[in-house]
């Protein structure tokens, strides 16, 4: 034998030690554990391992087994190098501290590892603290490795170590028990009255028997006809729902399409001697916006395009629906709280109990289903609920929602979940020893560490900006029992003015932080009391803005002022924080008025940050990651193209311009009259504010499937020094809209809709666009339809605006926005009361499009945001291709939030909270232009679902398109 065999022989390997974790006291039904005895023995027989274990007398095997094995009980596992445990290990028994090294011939330490479910990966609030403790203020090999099973993943993607094929197990069976307590409310006794809770019998052989038992008895009696057919949905593809449908082999099943959903309700001859269970796949209930069918990959390319129809289609013909679907913010949830109602409305026409009992075995509290507003516990699976937004007529539903359910199966959850860890586990000891192991397992292990080093590792570094903010409230805490009076402690404040549509997201996220406070003032009271009620750190302040005296007082009291104003009044609210030296955060572009006070503002030592919503705002953030990576990357940037737009989900566009306002219709009118700059294929182009509506882009080709026409967006050029783009061919910023709307608002603006003067009065709305008219060519028009028919006709001519069809068009659009000459009443909203005094033609069509083109209650916005560079490589060769890298955002307004709120609101919360936490250095006027602040930004996005989605093919770009529309569109002129 040589040296080198008789080295890697048991008896000469290097002693390993393995601690196996005791779960936290509190969770009183977690007694599973990650090791069997059986597995224990053989690391310590064949693999030289030492084994330690924590005392527990209510893990599923007793001490004893362990012992018998070759493990040694110890009681803090300090001595161990791998730590093993099933949930978060809890703070006070955390050993963080590095460890002797396993090396025959040892003298230093080594970091330990520690394994479980730690839930931190998505920021989970109570986990931030127990994630701190594996991190420092830099680099430190002395800290421990954390890895997460739920990241340990296979070559397919797919989780490999996990209990989620247990908890459909006993997520069917606790949610037939629900729904049998729920069906004797009702004043009828189930067969699964008899069904065994998981945690009755001592194995799943035990519980199959007892279940098969149920289902003969349905086959024998039936189940009751006060029920109807008995109609088990379920969702979800992966283990999940795998164990949901194992167990239920024990019933007498019939399987069901959902398209026979509702003949089989209705149907009186339906066998009551069987359960039907429909198995609704993605396929069955989601669909494109735009009417498409559904694309597994397109989905999950494009999961904004998409939504839900299971409150139609599925639920409400079911008994009882076990969900085991997964869900993220940025995909559709399978059911909002006012699809519920849609729903329960629809059951109750159906038939009696259907859709009443719920179980949710995934568990996402306020995800897939908006309205779970808890887990459960195994002490208490189900509970009673009814979202307040559910009318009073409509019943509440029973909702099984344990979040535990594999513990109540431990003996055969434990043997399966050993069975799975042991490869990953003996690739961490062959990684002590120093000794080669499966490359498989190693990098799968790699990939699930969340921290190491004292550093986050891969996707997991956006996490530092919540780590930070729990530190700092961790830190005022510790203060704070230290016997510093309360009063000593005063929370940083933060003060926001303005109420309007983008200010909820914004007070939501800085409200998160239990050591700030936020003061909303504004002049409409309601809004500001609707946007702090929920929040014991908000307060609502009334306040007028012509008010300078108070709002003085206000800013001189905050540490950061946030603006929401109007762009007039940013100036003026710039100059009183220059005045109190206090920082100013806006969503703005950076005005003349604004960059005037450059030089006072650094004088001062306050920071003017403008640009920080989304055009401008998330579009400068990503692109100056996208760009500082390309330069890291020596790559030379040949063209920069960015388009964004604000939009009406492709089902609620179809009204006049594609166009609803989620912001003041005032700001979309006056960007149709801003002059633009740009440079395309190596020339520069400038549009005048009167041309800009008719020399556009007919076609942006940023989607396969939505077709978007683009608006140049004022002056690009100067980004070119901003981004370093000074020698590209192309920069280029633009504005998305659907086809259609530079024609329509032309025409609007030929009309004379969009003038700011002379001053009208209307009698009648639909007098507004004859009397615009009149003022534009200074003539009288008749008051009839043919009358000013004609003269449309002349004017759109005379301004190219095209042809009789095209004067149709536009009438057509008058008419159903209720200004149209003699317009005969169209379904709509009502249009508000004519104002008193003479106004300018815009401010009245202001009004009517703010009233006409509003989104109502159901109907949701879009945000879309598209980057594309085309770089080669600095360094050219022979081999150089060039490539076009692409960055693309898609969000879908939700019940919570407008896609645009969330887009505006949130990057000025994060960029607000990176500034007051003394983050960012620089001072004086600036957009988001430093590193520090747009990575924290983009960070924060990312954690809210929000993250820019980046591509990179080989190819030119659409810069040949774009050149070539925007010659169409100007010989069409």
């Amino acid at each position: 034998m040589t040296i080198a065999s008789l080295r890697r022989s048991p008896q000469y390997l290097s002693k390993v030690t393995v601690g196996i974790r005791r779960e936290d006291p509190s969770r009183i039904w977690e007694r599973r554990c990650p090791i069997t005895p059986g597995e224990v023995a053989q690391l310590v027989q064949h693999l030289n391992v030492n084994v330690l274990i924590q005392d527990c007398d209510r893990r599923v095997f007793p001490v004893d087994q362990f012992i018998k094995a070759g493990a040694k009980v110890h009681p803090t596992l300090e001595p161990a190098h791998i730590v093993v445990g099933i949930k978060e290990t809890p703070l006070h028994e955390l050993v963080t501290s590095p460890v002797t090294a396993p090396s025959l011939d040892s003298g230093h330490c080594v970091p330990r590892t520690h394994l479980m479910f730690s839930h931190t990966t998505k920021a989970q609030p109570y986990n931030m603290e127990l994630l701190s403790r594996f991190l420092g203020s830099h680099q430190n090999p002395a800290l421990p490795r954390l890895i997460d099973y739920e990241l340990l993943v296979g070559e397919d993607g797919k989780r490999t170590v996990g209990f989620g094929w247990f908890a459909g197990v006993a997520g069917a069976l606790e949610s037939l028990s629900a729904l049998a307590h729920a069906h004797l409310e009702l004043g009828v006794t189930s067969p699964f009255l008899h069904t065994p809770r998981p945690h009755t019998h001592p194995s799943i052989p035990s519980l199959r028997s007892a279940l098969r038992t149920i289902g003969q008895n349905i086959v024998e009696n039936g189940t009751p006809k006060a029920l109807g057919p008995f109609v088990i949905g379920l969702t979800g593809s992966g283990k999940v729902s795998q164990g949901c449908l194992s167990i239920l082999e024990e019933l007498p099943i019939v399987n069901v399409a959902v398209k026979d959903l509702p003949g089989l309700v209705s149907n009186p001859d339906t066998d009551l001697h069987k359960i039907y269970l429909v198995h609704a796949l993605p396929q069955d209930y989601l669909t494109r916006a735009d009417g498409g069918q559904y694309s597994r990959d397109d989905y999950y390319k494009n999961p904004a395009m998409y939504h839900s129809d299971f409150d139609t289609k599925v639920a409400p013909y079911l008994t009882l629906f076990l969900n085991g679907v997964g869900w993220l913010p940025s995909f559709p949830r399978l059911m909002t709280n006012e699809q519920l109602a849609t729903a329960l409305t629809r059951a109750a026409e159906v038939g009696r109990a259907r859709f009443g009992t719920i179980g949710d075995i995934s568990c996402d509290v306020e995800g897939g289903l908006e309205f779970l507003p808890r887990a459960s516990t195994l002490s208490n699976p189900f509970f009673k609920h009814r979202p307040s937004s559910l009318p009073s007529h409509l019943p509440s539903v029973t909702i099984m929602s344990v979040d535990i359910l594999p513990s109540s199966l431990p003996l055969d959850a434990s043997q399966h979940f050993c069975g799975v860890l042991m490869p990953y586990l003996r690739a961490l000891i062959n990684e002590y020893r120093g000794l080669p192991g499966s490359s498989e397992h190693l990098e799968a292990l790699n990939v699930a560490t969340v921290a190491r080093n004292g550093e986050l590792q891969g996707k997991h570094r956006w996490l530092a900006a919540p780590v930070e903010r729990c530190r700092a409230t961790r830190t005022s805490e510790i203060t704070s029992k230290a016997g510093v009076a309360e009063t000593s402690l005063r929370k940083k404040r933060v003060l926001m003015l303005g109420s309007g549509m983008v200010a909820g997201p914004t007070v939501q996220e800085i409200c998160k932080q239990s050591d700030v406070e936020i003061i909303v003032a504004s002049n409409v009271r309601s809004e500001t009391e609707a946007l702090t009620h929920k929040y014991s750190n908000a307060t609502a302040v009334c306040l007028d803005v012509h008010d300078v005296g108070e709002m003085s007082r206000l800013i001189q009291e905050a540490d950061v002022v946030i603006s929401l104003l109007p762009v007039p009044f940013h100036p003026g609210v710039a100059e009183l924080c220059i005045q109190h030296r206090k920082h100013l955060v806006t969503a703005s572009y950076i005005s003349p008025a604004m960059r005037a006070l450059h030089e006072r503002a650094q004088s001062a030592d306050v920071l003017l940050l403008n640009e920080i919503g989304l055009d401008p705002g998330i579009d400068h953030c990503s692109a100056l990651s996208l760009l500082a990576q390309l330069k890291r990357d020596n790559k030379r940037v040949v063209s920069f193209t960015s388009f964004c737009g604000g939009l009406p989900a492709p089902d609620c566009a179809d009204v006049p311009l594609g166009y609803r306002f989620s912001w003041s219709p005032r700001g979309v009118l006056n960007a149709a009259l801003n002059g633009a700059r740009f440079k395309l294929s190596g020339k520069v182009v400038e549009i005048s504010g009167e041309n800009l509506l008719r020399e556009y882009f007919p076609h942006v080709p940023i989607s396969n499937v939505l077709k978007f026409e683009g608006l140049a967006n004022r002056d690009s050029l100067p980004y070119a020094e901003t981004y370093g783009l000074e020698n590209a061919q192309t920069v280029l910023r633009g504005t998305l809209r659907y086809p259609g709307f530079a024609d329509l608002m032309h025409a609007f603006k030929v009309i004379g809709l969009l003038d700011t003067g002379p001053y009208i009065q209307p009698r009648d709305w639909r007098d507004l666009a004859r009397m615009s008219l009149e003022k534009r060519i200074g003539e009288q028009i008749g008051s009839d339809r043919l009358s000013f028919m004609s003269a449309l006709s002349a004017v759109m001519t005379m301004n190219n605006a095209a042809t009789i069809d095209r004067a149709g068009i536009v009438l057509n659009a008058l008419d159903w926005l209720g200004i149209g000459p003699q317009n005969v009443s169209r379904p709509g909203a009502t249009l508000p009361a004519i104002p008193l005094k003479p106004q300018a033609p815009i401010e009245l069509f202001t009004s009517v499009l703010a009233h006409k083109l509003r989104y109502n209650p159901g109907e949701r916005d879009m945000v879309v945001l598209s980057h594309e560079v085309v770089a080669r490589p600095s360094i050219p060769s022979m081999n150089s291709t060039t490539e076009v890298y692409t960055s693309r955002l898609v969000v879908y307004g939700n019940s919570e939030a407008s896609a645009m709120a969330r887009c505006v609101g949130l990057p000025v919360a994060f960029a607000a909270l990176e500034v007051l936490n003394g983050g960012i250095h620089m001072r004086g006027v600036h957009g988001p232009t430093d590193k520090t602040l747009y990575s924290a930004v983009l960070d924060g996005l990312e954690g809210a679902g929000l993250g820019m989605e980046e591509s990179v093919v080989n190819g030119q770009g659409m810069n040949k398109m774009l050149t070539a529309g925007l010659q169409r569109s100007r010989e069409a002129r």
